[in-house]
């Protein structure tokens, strides 16, 4: 089995190199976001907040990933077996 890329993530991927309108209204939000009033409600910064999602998702794809890893080497003619099955049935339903 092939193994995946698990470098290491760099938390500042997203970059605004342009100053476009676009940018400079996110800029603006955020700026919004940070003011103490809106803290009081908990809100993050829309790049904050996709960052963590992000790594959280990332995280969660790795854990299930290491476990599906385990149980398929622990069955391995099982699941050989299931992916066998699932191939004919794809077969079976592209010839049509």
């Amino acid at each position: 089995m092939t193994e995946t890329y698990t470098g290491q993530t760099i938390a500042d991927d997203i970059e605004d190199a342009v100053d476009t309108p676009a940018t400079r209204l996110d800029r603006e939000a955020d700026a919004i976001l940070q003011r103490d009033e809106m803290r009081s409600f908990g809100v993050r910064p829309i790049r904050k907040a996709i960052r963590e999602d992000a790594r959280a998702v990332g995280d969660w794809g790795r854990s299930r990933a290491g476990k599906l890893r385990h149980t398929v080497e622990e069955e391995p003619v099982r699941y050989a077996l299931y992916a066998l099955g699932i191939g004919v049935l794809i077969g079976l339903l592209a010839a049509r």
